[in-house]
């Protein structure tokens, strides 16, 4: 059962996921804990930011300093974004509008998965801060149409296409824990998706590559989408620079590199190592988000320093909604906010545009 109270004990991020674990069922704890096969990506998001050390500047005059920062032409007061996060009633009974409204006392913006347990109209009404729409991509594309032109007739300023999760990975976590969605909880964003054709196949065929990917979309549905929308498009999955070059040329306003939190693809980087590469192949001028391991205000600085305009934060706004709803969630967003404004006080870094790569130690 969670609360409003926020327990004297959580101090930092991680204190919400030790505390999570205590009160959430075994099985939702692990489906949401849990990453892709053996979880080498899922430690290793954690593992590569651990290994950047930050380089700083003393006796700098920082009085003025700030966290508030512009992303597509929006006002942010922090380089800080809730990651789309699916079925959050799962973690508690008002799911994703008690965190739209953490989201909105902290003035952070939020990402509104196609999955939410609630409509993404009603979540939208609770939100005053930067509201996206993150879509997943449907087989109908006149359904797309119809989810795209909801999100932007409830007010959402931006929409994310997530592309590296067209089918998922393999989940053993979640499979021993016999993880089941709860009777109550559904995506009711989905309730009028047109019927899937049937599949029949030869002994020859794969339900993989035949079955499932036959719904993915490509970079062609991807160009196409963009031209359907006023809204400013963001791809959310990319790691090779290759892709985010793609992404720019046809028009994507931005891109957020992401492992989907070690969920999706075993065995391959974090975000935080790709970044440099990818900012460097995209110039300075494109907008990057970055997600995957994000626990610290340190990290945020850090993924600031490598190229990315912002953070997203993904677990653990389902740890802090678990253990004591919107006051949770709210209170692990300030200590985030507050561990980078120390962050960069002691770093010699007075607004977000001073931090770059300068603020990295590289050993020689």
């Amino acid at each position: 059962m969670t609360t409003s109270i926020i327990p004297s004990d959580a101090l930092c991020v991680a204190d919400y996921q030790r505390l999570a674990k205590e009160v959430l069922p075994h099985s939702i704890y692990e489906y949401i804990y849990g990453g892709g096969g053996d979880e080498f990506t899922l430690k290793q998001n954690r593992t590569a930011l651990d290994a950047i050390q930050l380089w700083p500047r003393v006796l700098n005059d920082v009085t003025h300093g700030t966290t508030a920062t512009s992303i597509l032409g929006e006002s942010w007061r922090s380089p800080i974004m809730l990651a789309p996060v699916a079925f959050q009633r799962i973690a508690h009974e008002e799911g994703e509008i008690a965190t739209a409204q953490a989201a909105s006392a902290l003035e952070v913006g939020m990402m509104v998965s196609t999955l939410a347990s609630h409509t993404l109209e009603h979540i939208a009404e609770k939100l005053t801060s930067p509201r996206w729409f993150q879509l997943y991509w449907q087989l109908d594309r006149s359904f797309n149409l119809e989810l795209i032109q909801r999100a932007e007739v409830a007010g959402y300023t931006a929409l994310v296409v997530t592309v590296d999760s067209a089918i998922h990975g393999i989940r053993n976590r979640a499979q021993r824990a016999k993880f089941a969605l709860p009777d109550n909880v559904a995506a009711v964003n989905l309730v009028n998706r047109p019927a899937l054709p049937s599949s029949t196949f030869t002994p020859d065929q794969s339900i993989v590559f035949q079955g499932m990917m036959s719904e993915a979309p490509t970079w062609e549905d991807i160009t196409w989408l963009i031209k359907q929308t006023s809204l400013p498009v963001l791809i959310k999955g990319i790691l090779h620079p290759a892709d985010a070059v793609k992404a720019k040329s046809i028009g994507a306003k931005g891109i957020i590199t992401s492992n989907h939190g070690g969920r999706t693809l075993d065995c391959v980087p974090s975000a935080i190592e790709v970044l440099p590469l990818i900012r460097q192949s995209v110039g300075d001028d494109f907008t990057i988000l970055m997600d995957g391991g994000i626990q610290r205000g340190t990290d945020i600085f850090k993924a600031i320093a490598l190229g990315a305009n912002a953070a997203l934060i993904g677990r653990p706004q389902i740890y802090a909604l678990a253990v004591a709803g919107a006051a949770g969630v709210a209170h692990m967003l300030r200590i985030l906010r507050e561990e980078l404004e120390v962050a960069m006080a002691l770093a010699g870094t007075a607004t977000i545009d001073e931090i770059g790569p300068a603020c990295i130690y590289k050993s020689r």
